[in-house]
């Protein structure tokens, strides 16, 4: 693992920011692990980081489907893992075309699925900070997509 980068983020507007910043420095094949507990703030930087990435469509989460596709600069793959049974699951959907393939992979709950996750990644850990809508954001990784990105935000 990389050296984590520990960011402060108050209420929704920074939040957004922060997110289309991280889906501006992201590429195809980058994988972004989003982690926390639930109403840490997955989805709403989800919906941040798609705007960076150029998709106009509204961004939901993908609970029932695991898995919805968006169309941005490069295609977009928001899997929601939540609800996952067992991580098998995943290759009934064709996961490593995902993974493997042109686009961005944006994971929530991903540490569900760790032991599928390649090893180059970006990983984002959100918390709930003192403050009612302050978020701790902290991202980790592995490889040059996570060196990249943390380069740019410091």
């Amino acid at each position: 693992m990389g050296d984590d980068l520990i960011i402060k983020i108050d209420g929704l507007e920074e939040t957004k920011k922060f997110g289309i910043k991280i889906g501006s420095l992201l590429s195809p094949k980058d994988i972004l692990c989003l982690n926390g507990e639930l109403g840490a703030g997955k989805t709403t930087m989800t919906k941040s980081i798609g705007l960076g990435l150029g998709v106009d469509d509204y961004i939901t989460s993908p609970t029932f489907a695991l898995i919805n596709e968006y169309e941005g600069k490069y295609p977009v793959y928001h899997f929601d893992v939540y609800r996952l049974e067992a991580v098998d699951d995943l290759f009934d959907l064709g996961f490593d075309d995902y993974f493997f393939g042109n686009g961005v992979c944006i994971i929530e709950w991903a540490e569900k699925i760790e032991k599928l996750l390649p090893e180059e990644r970006v990983i984002i850990n959100i918390s709930k900070g003192q403050k009612e809508n302050e978020r701790i954001v902290e991202i980790d990784g592995f490889g040059k997509s996570y060196e990249r990105i943390v380069k740019e935000l410091k």
